[in-house]
């Protein structure tokens, strides 16, 4: 049952490894591994693809790829998940990472100093230390999310077939 969802949303393996600006990837979009849709694989890219989201760098796709060919976790969804922050979400999202890190930094957020580079560079240490420890947080609830919902549908497959079973005698 989750097989079939995840299936109809994300991309054929076929299409991906034809893309002309993967190309350059060569063997390694070959790797069945990266395409496998099983709870391990699928609950592995959802950590991937959350932690790196949340991360305040620059290619966030790139770098969930190449975790997740590091890792042997579903490409295609390490890869989309990363979009949960996006030019929408940016501003929100690293402003609470900025005020998580502040908190556990002992920083306080005051707007009265001047804006120059070496206040910038001060405000890199509450936004990095934020974004690592909600980035860890959200990734480990994504992971064991996904686990869950896997668990309880296969369960749920166990049940519809004992019922149609016992319907059956």
């Amino acid at each position: 049952m989750p097989k079939h969802l995840f299936r109809k949303y994300l991309p054929s393996p076929d299409r991906l490894k034809g893309h002309k600006s993967l190309s350059f990837l060569g063997e390694v979009l070959s790797d069945p591994n990266l395409w496998h849709i099983n709870r391990h694989s699928l609950a592995g890219a959802a950590f991937i693809g959350v932690f790196t989201g949340l991360l305040p760098i620059p290619l966030q796709m790139g770098l969930a790829a190449l975790l997740a060919v590091r890792f042997h976790c579903n490409l295609p969804l390490s890869v989309m998940l990363v979009w949960i922050s996006n030019p929408v979400t940016y501003v929100p999202i690293f402003y609470f990472t900025y005020r998580v890190g502040a908190w556990m930094t002992g920083l306080t957020p005051s707007s009265d100093h001047a804006i120059n580079v070496a206040w910038f560079v001060e405000q890199l240490v509450p936004l990095w230390i934020g974004s690592l420890t909600c980035a860890l947080i959200a990734g480990l609830a994504s992971y064991f999310t996904v686990k869950l919902f896997w668990r309880l549908a296969v369960v749920r497959s166990w049940n519809l077939r004992a019922r149609r079973r016992q319907r059956q005698q």
